[in-house]
């Protein structure tokens, strides 16, 4: 299956979802109706929320140019209608549970292709390698950007998922990362090009994660500081299963990289990572992180 018609196909599951989540909105007695849970007072609200939902998919893949990449968004939305429909299923009788029965077949068939497509979105991406690009402005001088960086076991202040990094010699040294559902992930890797302010460039040599990268730093215009510029090529551990099971716990490397971007910017401005026991992250991040909690800044504090 090439590009285009993966694309066109992804797109198709964004009209689909339209057309429900319409018809949950604005006919949401019709739907309850139809999946035998017509007496449920807790359908009465599900319904509509599930509508609302539908048209989140569909505003992520309509109006993304990669749909296929949000495709995973319905199968776990899926998962989550299959379960409530075998929860109705066991808990009805007569006409009642075999309205339940069909619609549980319909969802489980649209649950199949959705995970079809998305398979097939993610064999294309990780059988290329993920290719990821960041970049973020430090209000710091560059030598002192690239120095923080290239001192390899200060990554795990702000890399969030990465439990250590240990040096071996000047080139070589091992990292563990925190994968998904606590699994570590440990690889070797080697500096291969080193330019002293300007980019480190390193590659995975041993272990179960392969990839390739640099980090480039650049003055910011008008004296503002330093552009950091990653640029990273990885093949996930677990192929296409390991893939798809970090898409739908959250662990896109997209996004991590961004976060931890913007992390290394707060390390380097403030001396640490400023969060709250409320934030995002939570207390697991403040502990893991060796943060402490938010407080305002002292002057001239450094790490």
């Amino acid at each position: 299956m090439n590009d285009h018609r993966l694309r066109t196909l992804a797109r198709g599951l964004g009209w689909a979802s339209l057309g429900l989540g319409a018809v949950q909105l604005g006919a949401p007695n019709t739907v309850r109706r139809v999946g035998g849970v017509d007496d449920s007072t807790v359908a009465g609200v599900m319904v509509p929320l599930v509508g609302a939902r539908e048209l989140l998919h569909t505003a992520a893949l309509l109006g993304s140019r990669l749909p296929e990449r949000w495709v995973w968004t319905r199968v776990a939305g899926d998962a989550v209608d299959l379960t409530a429909l075998g929860c109705a299923v066991s808990r009805r009788r007569g006409a009642r549970r075999r309205r339940a029965m069909a619609a549980t077949a319909a969802v489980a068939a649209i649950t199949a292709l959705d995970v079809y497509i998305a398979a097939r979105g993610d064999r294309r991406l990780w059988s290329r390698g993920l290719a990821l690009h960041a970049s973020i402005t430090v209000k710091r001088p560059r030598g002192e950007v690239y120095g923080f960086w290239r001192d390899l076991e200060n990554l795990p202040r702000f890399m969030i998922h990465l439990e250590s990094v240990r040096v071996i010699d000047q080139r070589r040294s091992h990292w563990t990362v925190r994968g998904p559902v606590g699994r570590a992930i440990e690889w070797d890797a080697a500096i291969v090009d080193d330019r002293p302010e300007e980019l480190i460039t390193w590659r995975s040599t041993d272990g179960a994660l392969h990839n390739t990268g640099t980090v480039r730093f650049v003055d910011a215009p008008g004296g503002r500081g330093t552009e950091v510029h990653v640029e990273l090529r990885c093949e996930p551990p677990g192929g296409v299963v390991g893939a798809a099971f970090a898409r739908l716990i959250g662990e896109h490397p997209d996004q991590q990289v961004r976060d931890d971007l913007r992390r290394f910017k707060q390390v380097m401005e403030t001396g640490e990572v400023v969060r709250s026991e409320g934030s995002p992250e939570g207390v697991h991040a403040i502990r893991q992180l060796r943060q402490r909690p938010a407080q305002p800044m002292m002057s001239g504090r450094r790490s």
